[in-house]
C-alpha cells in the first residue's frame, strides 16, 4: 500500500476529534458520536483507496454511515479493509472525562479479524515482554513474567484495568501480587497501545473491553512489536450466533495479535479528543484549534506524532502539520 495512505487517514481522524470535541462535557454522547462519524465518513471519499469497514457502528440496520460492510473511499487504488472508531470512549467526551480518541486502522483485504460487537478478554504489552504473556494463564503468572522480562520488581511495574463491577476480583488479585493498578473509566484502545510505549509509564493491559476495539488495538501493536491476546466473551446467544456468522466458530479460542490483526502493511492513526495516556485532546482557540495523533506504520516501523494548528477560515480549515 501506497505510504502515503498514513497521512491521509490521520486526516480523517483529525476530522473527526474536531467535530466531537465542540461535544465535551454537554452531556450528549450520541450527538458528539454522531458528529464524529459524518466527519469521518465525508473525508473518506477524498482517499484513493476501495475500503470496506470490517470493524464499524455497527449492522447496516443500526447505523446510518460506517457500517460493517459499507464501501468507503475514491473509488480507486488498494482494496482495504477498514477498523474504524470515529469516537472511542463516548462517555468521555460526554461528561469531560479523559482518554477519548478517534480511530483507523486499515490493511490489505482480509487481514483484519471481523470481531463482533461483543466484549472480548485481553492482554497486552509492549515488545520487550512479547513472549510473556499468555491468556490462560493466571494473572499473577502473567504479571510475575511480564515483571522478569522488564527487568522490574513487580512492585514497580503498573498494569491498567478498566474500572468496571467485572473486574472487581481481577483488581484484588492483582493487588496482591504488589503491582501498582491504573484505573481507567474508559477507553482501553488507547491504554493498550500505552503498554507498548515505554514514555506512558504502563506496562501491562489486563481485564474485559469491547472486542471491536480489540481488534482497533492489535493493529496498532502490530505496528511497533508489541503483543496481544484476546478471547471473546459474549454476553448472550444472540452475540454468540453473531460471532458465528461473521466465522469466528471457537468462541472459546485465543486469538494472537498476528489473528487480529494479519500481514505486513498495517496502518493505524488515532487523534485525540480528550487528554489521556496517549495523547492531548483538541484545544480550541480563538481562531482555531490544535490537535496531537498518533501515526503508525508497520512496514517502515515508523511512529509518527504529529500536532496539527487548524486555522478556521470561513467553514473550512487550513491545516498545518508540524512532524
Amino acid at each position: 500500500m501506497d505510504r502515503n495512505l498514513a497521512l491521509e487517514i490521520v486526516r480523517v481522524t483529525e476530522a473527526a476529534a474536531l467535530a466531537s470535541a465542540a461535544w465535551v462535557g454537554r452531556g450528549d454522547g450520541r450527538a458528539a458520536d454522531s458528529a464524529a462519524t459524518a466527519a469521518m465518513r465525508e473525508c473518506f471519499d477524498g482517499i484513493a483507496f476501495r475500503g470496506k469497514v470490517v470493524i464499524g457502528e455497527g449492522e447496516r440496520d443500526e447505523a446510518p454511515m460506517l457500517y460493517i460492510g459499507e464501501e468507503v473511499g475514491g473509488g480507486d487504488g488498494p482494496e482495504v479493509d477498514i477498523a474504524v472508531d470515529p469516537l472511542e470512549c463516548t462517555n468521555s467526551v460526554a461528561y469531560g472525562r479523559s482518554n477519548a480518541l478517534a480511530v483507523i486502522a486499515i490493511a490489505p483485504k482480509g487481514k483484519l479479524l471481523h470481531a463482533p460487537d461483543t466484549y472480548m478478554e485481553k492482554i497486552a504489552v509492549g515488545p520487550e515482554a512479547a513472549d510473556a504473556i499468555d491468556l490462560n494463564a493466571s494473572p499473577e503468572e502473567n504479571i510475575g513474567r511480564v515483571a522478569e522480562c522488564l527487568g522490574y520488581k513487580i512492585t514497580e511495574l503498573t498494569v491498567v484495568i478498566l474500572d468496571r463491577e467485572r473486574h472487581e476480583y481481577l483488581i484484588d488479585r492483582v493487588r496482591k501480587t504488589g503491582a501498582r493498578i491504573h484505573l481507567i473509566s474508559d477507553g482501553d484502545v488507547s491504554s493498550a497501545i500505552a503498554a507498548a510505549m515505554p514514555s506512558t509509564g504502563v506496562n501491562l493491559l489486563m481485564g474485559i473491553g469491547g472486542a471491536p476495539e480489540g481488534v482497533l488495538a492489535a493493529a496498532a501493536l502490530r505496528c511497533i512489536g508489541g503483543a496481544m491476546q484476546g478471547r471473546l466473551v459474549p454476553r448472550n446467544q444472540e452475540e454468540r450466533e453473531r460471532a458465528l456468522k461473521m466465522g469466528i466458530e471457537d468462541i472459546n479460542k485465543v486469538f494472537s495479535l498476528d489473528e487480529l490483526a494479519q500481514g505486513e502493511e498495517t496502518m493505524f492513526a488515532a487523534t485525540g479528543v480528550t487528554s489521556g495516556d496517549l495523547l492531548h485532546g483538541v484545544l480550541f482557540r480563538k481562531d482555531g484549534a490544535t490537535t496531537e495523533s498518533l501515526v503508525l506504520r508497520q512496514s517502515s516501523g515508523t511512529r509518527r506524532y504529529i500536532k496539527s494548528h487548524h486555522y478556521f477560515r470561513e467553514r473550512h480549515p487550513v491545516t498545518i502539520l508540524d512532524q
